[in-house]
């Protein structure tokens, strides 16, 4: 309650819309929760996801100031991350809008394979207790449960089916993926949320003709996260096996031909350039 006392004015819960437009809110488990506005940009969504570190960062010092005052002497350290030392894990939460006409088991089959590999250039990183010490690619990749499920608590999905679009429901879903880590370094969060636009739109457009499909995504997830050396094969429902960087690699052929005709614009050239690089 200290951290939100400066902007909840006396509210009982805390829960405000802060002066960018984003969300601040403690969620269940009593943490902070920071959601930002609606963007129709990535680089748009990369400054108001730093507005809400720097934003935190003032509110943990006037909340340190205020404990003083009150005889409670000590720091507030506010951690953006997805694990607790305990295990315990809580989500990064992407939201895209897509047109609703995409059949959902396409839209699951050609996605997933992105979302399991993706975390070669977007995983935060972790210390594995259990493992003395061992180092992961993806905080949140061991957490992954199901290939599609509703839970965001307990049998978590790679696909997440909630679907409450701030827009017509008729012509829109929400996407909701939790899969992902959240990320401090800028450049992570520009390519993780832009290559996904790009491979949504593909989706959108029918584009994908290739087979994508793995034979064990959840297994597919943990075991890319416990190999650093981003090597490790895993197995297509076709027969094939790739690594993470290979599919990666596929998928970006596919955005490059998709690009040549269809509309593009700085940002997604950005992102291509990057996404190639990485």
């Amino acid at each position: 309650m200290y951290l939100f006392r400066e902007i909840v004015a006396g509210r009982m819960y805390p829960d405000v819309f802060l002066e960018n437009g984003a969300r601040f809110y403690q969620d269940i488990g009593c943490h902070p929760e920071y959601a930002t506005p609606e963007c129709d940009d990535v680089a748009e969504l990369v400054a108001h996801d730093k507005a809400g570190e720097r934003i935190i960062t003032r509110l943990a010092s006037t909340a340190e100031r205020r404990m003083r005052n009150d005889g409670f002497y000590g720091k507030i350290s506010i951690f953006k991350n997805n694990l607790d030392t305990p295990g315990n894990t809580y989500g990064c939460h992407e939201n895209y809008l897509m047109e609703r006409h995409v059949d959902f088991r396409q839209l699951a089959s050609q996605l997933i394979p992105f979302f399991v590999t993706r975390q070669v250039f977007a995983g935060a990183g972790k210390i594995k207790p259990s493992h003395r010490g061992y180092y992961a690619i993806s905080q949140r990749a061991e957490h992954i449960r199901e290939e599609i499920s509703i839970g965001t608590t307990t049998a978590r999905g790679i696909i997440n089916t909630r679907d409450e679009p701030h827009a017509d429901r008729e012509k829109y879903r929400r996407l909701h993926v939790i899969v992902g880590d959240s990320n401090m370094s800028e450049f992570s969060t520009f390519l993780k949320v832009g290559t996904t636009g790009i491979i949504l739109r593909m989706i959108e457009d029918n584009f994908i003709q290739q087979r994508f499909a793995l034979r064990n995504p959840v297994k597919a997830i943990r075991d890319i996260s416990d190999d650093v050396t981003c090597k490790h094969p895993i197995e297509l429902q076709n027969g094939k096996r790739l690594s993470a960087v290979e599919l990666q690699w596929q998928y970006l052929e596919c955005a490059k031909r998709y690009l040549e005709q269809a509309e593009s614009d700085p940002t997604t050239t950005q992102i291509m350039a990057r996404w190639e690089y990485v």
